[in-house]
């Protein structure tokens, strides 16, 4: 794109940005294709401004062997789309009870480690971990949560799971995971990223550590911003919504979509929340997109797989707090590009651009959705902006500028 078209592109009324990285994505393949591709995730990447994905290990087989690293590059290639980065297993098939290669990992590609949705619970391995990852130049994003005081759980531990019924995972569950990983990245040094933090406990822990001066970082997600348990409830008012709002927008109570690890939480976090990304302890705001094949989200809540699909309504839901005046745009938009950017330890592509249309109104529809998963409790709700425009490399991947507002109910 050149400096021309985006002065035209601004005085036409659109945002101009660097190209959205995501450090935290599930993108399915190999082994479940059913609920998504790396080519159909890659191509609802772009549609959410997502010009770089991370690609999470939890696949069937794992991405745990050099080979495996090579596949994904190489699916990611000839899709054609964002640009896919793999992050490799810590351990040997995500069993938690040995390393995998991580030096020959790097070597093949991978950007970073993670068992995510695994915690690796062996204080002993996850140090070992650490320092393995430090030797190769490598960020290690765990999944912080304590397993014994988060099983059987469905959903946020609170009033409301009580209403319901529900069985809960406390905040403490993730508070306790996050101060023993934060004392094993003081020890050894390594570089430590926690991922989808989601209660104010936790932040703050984050907090006070990179003020004593720990090289820690964190993500959170958009949907953590944005809804609370409530909407396990069918609430569907946003964190910063008042009453009025709550009883005039319902859900499905127990809808399956609303249930994802770790689990929406109270107002009162989400709102900690954004604080952090307001005051910059948040480094990044990654989507951990989770689409699931419908057979294993129409079913009881009990049964239901974790995970919301969030690549496509990131942008949408981010708006829609800065509307509400929870953080800066500017803010906003760092902890899409430069902050994942910074976490993973690589150079955001110069010539990466996205163009956003702040006016277009558009409804979420499932027929509308690049991604083969359509479990997002957004269904039907109607935001203000939208990615028009994607450029990868000085390439245009996406180009939507002439489209007229509206509903958006077609595939991509």
């Amino acid at each position: 794109m050149t400096a021309l078209d985006e002065r035209a592109l601004t005085a036409a009324g659109h945002l101009v940005v660097p190209g959205f990285v995501d450090l935290h994505a599930h993108l399915r393949e190999p082994g479940f294709e059913e609920s998504e591709t790396i080519a159909t995730g890659a191509r609802a990447a772009l549609r959410g401004g997502f010009v770089t994905v991370c690609a999470m290990p939890n696949t069937e087989p794992p991405i745990d062997s050099p080979g495996l690293v090579a596949e994904v590059i190489a699916r990611a290639v000839a899709a054609n789309a964002a640009r896919v980065l793999p992050i490799a297993a810590i351990t040997r098939g995500r069993r938690g009870h040995e390393l995998a290669d991580l030096v020959e990992l790097a070597a093949a590609g991978a950007v970073a480690f993670s068992d995510d949705g695994a915690p690796v619970e062996d204080a002993r391995l996850f140090r070992s971990a650490l320092e393995y990852a430090r030797a190769c130049d490598r960020v290690v994003i765990e999944h912080p949560q304590d397993s014994a005081l988060s099983a059987g759980g469905l959903m946020h531990e609170g009033r409301v799971s009580a209403d319901l019924g529900l069985p809960g995972i406390p905040a403490a569950s993730e508070e306790a995971a996050v101060a023993r990983d934060l004392a094993l990245a003081k020890l050894t040094g390594g570089r430590l990223h926690l991922t989808h933090l989601s209660t104010a406990g936790a932040l703050e822990l984050v907090r006070r550590a990179k003020a004593g001066g720990l090289s820690v970082t964190c993500d959170v997600t958009p949907h953590h911003l944005c809804m609370t348990d409530e909407w396990v409830a069918g609430s569907r008012a946003f964190a910063w919504e008042g009453s009025a709002d709550a009883k005039a927008l319902r859900g499905a109570p127990f809808d399956a979509s609303t249930k994802v690890n770790p689990p929406l939480r109270s107002r009162a976090d989400a709102l900690a929340l954004w604080r952090g990304v307001a005051d910059g302890t948040v480094d990044a705001i990654a989507t951990d997109h989770a689409p699931h094949a419908s057979v294993r989200k129409e079913v009881e809540y009990d049964q239901a797989a974790f995970g919301i699909s969030g690549l496509e309504t990131a942008l949408p839901l981010l708006l829609a707090g800065v509307s509400a005046g929870l953080a800066p745009f500017e803010r906003v938009i760092a902890a899409l590009t430069g902050g994942p950017a910074r976490v993973l330890g690589i150079a955001l592509e110069p010539d990466d651009r996205v163009v956003i249309d702040p006016r277009v109104e558009w409804t979420v529809g499932a027929e509308g959705l690049v991604s083969k998963g359509k479990n997002t409790p957004l269904l039907g709700r109607t935001f203000v902006g939208r990615v028009v425009m994607v450029v990868s490399s000085g390439k245009v991947k996406l180009d939507e500028t002439s489209r007229v507002a509206g509903t958006i109910a077609r595939a991509g």
